[in-house]
């Protein structure tokens, strides 16, 4: 099993106010799991960081159950049963991001699903698996509304999440690398990667090079200073001063840097 680091921390609500994290971080014996609940755009539905728990435990067990499953018909699994024992509605329901690192002793495969990425670093360089379509639609200026949301969640031509329809899990990103060319795995919430697409703190081996000096928890140090000096938002406009935070480093051949 690799050597596994892992920092989290709560931000803050719309209206500025501390609440518990809608991140969740899951470690079983063959893989890693992060999920990113997503704020809801409609006051009347559960919250994202209730769900993202839902399903972060519904998928855990099916991995546990079947540890070679495909990653993709685990997650369509696991987001089905959720919807079923909850009687969500797709394209009205709570939904999250989700992130997988799974391995064994030939490989390494990662799945993304939304805007929680995962980036790889071995003898192949440095290889980040993202899904942008959510970033590319707010950069363009097409998700203003609670409405433009729901009219593009799981839509062709939107951005696709796990909420309450399995077909999601099709359109998530894929990867996979021979475990012997394969370093170290970081796995990070939009809350951390920020710091990367938005705000070039750092680039990539940037953070793994911080993680490994000075402990993940010094990653999210940096992007919480970055965002005190920008309270109002002026240099970097976001919805929250603050978002949830967590970082998870696999290192799969620590004898190597």
């Amino acid at each position: 099993m690799p050597e596994i680091a892992i920092a989290e921390r709560a931000g803050v609500g719309a209206d500025g106010l501390p609440r518990p994290t809608e991140d969740h971080v899951v470690v079983l014996d063959n893989a890693v799991l992060v999920l990113d609940g997503a704020t809801s755009p409609s006051p009347d539905l559960p919250p994202g960081g209730w769900y993202a728990g839902l399903l972060a435990r519904e998928l855990a067990a099916e991995l546990s159950a079947r540890p070679a499953a495909d990653l993709g018909a685990a997650l369509a699994s696991a987001i089905a049963g959720v919807a079923a024992a909850q009687e969500l509605t797709p394209r009205h329901s709570p939904s999250s991001t989700v992130s997988i690192v799974r391995w064994d002793a030939e490989q390494v495969e990662a799945l993304v699903l939304a805007d929680s990425p995962i980036v790889a670093f071995g003898q192949f360089g440095t290889d980040v698996v993202s899904d942008d379509r959510l970033l590319s639609l707010r950069d363009g200026g097409l998700l203003q509304t609670g409405a433009d949301v729901r009219r593009r969640r799981n839509a062709e031509g939107g951005f696709w999440v796990a909420e309450a329809d399995p077909l999601a899990a099709e359109k998530a990103v894929r990867r996979r690398w021979p475990r012997a060319e394969v370093d170290a795995v970081l796995l990070a919430t939009d809350g951390v990667s920020i710091g990367v697409d938005e705000y070039r703190l750092f680039g990539w081996p940037d953070v793994l090079r911080l993680a490994r000096a000075s402990g993940p928890d010094a990653v999210l140090d940096a992007v919480r200073t970055a965002e005190k000096q920008d309270p109002q938002g002026e240099r970097w406009p976001r919805a929250k001063r603050h978002d949830d935070q967590a970082l998870v480093v696999a290192e799969f051949n620590p004898s190597r840097h």
